[in-house]
């Protein structure tokens, strides 16, 4: 898939919310937060917000860029790994594209 810009999203771009890793990850690199964010180090401190959110059982109250920018971390945490996300790592990728699906739905494409 190609980068697609978050005024550009729209909802069938997005995988289901129960889909398979293989479906979401060309997705989460629609976007890229190394070349959004400027470096590593700051999309992974934006990464690790959602992540902190996420096991504080929070409901995820970021920005679409925000948001993407965890899938798109997620993405490449695994892929580190060589290997796809575990139950918990799917749970939270889940999450995160439900959350990008609502914010899509709203129109809030910041």
């Amino acid at each position: 898939m190609d980068k697609i810009p978050n005024s550009q999203l729209i909802e069938t771009d997005i995988p289901s919310n129960r889909a398979s890793w293989k479906k979401i990850e060309p997705f989460a690199l629609t976007f890229d937060g190394y070349k959004h964010w400027g470096s590593f180090k700051r999309c992974r401190e934006v990464a690790e917000e959602g992540v902190k959110l996420y096991r504080g059982q929070k409901e995820l109250t970021q920005s679409l860029t925000d948001l993407r920018t965890c899938l798109f971390f997620e993405s490449r945490r695994w892929k580190h790994f060589e290997k796809s996300p575990s139950k918990k790592g799917m749970e939270y990728v889940h999450i995160l594209v439900e959350a990008i699906r609502v914010r899509v739905a709203a129109k809030e494409i910041q």
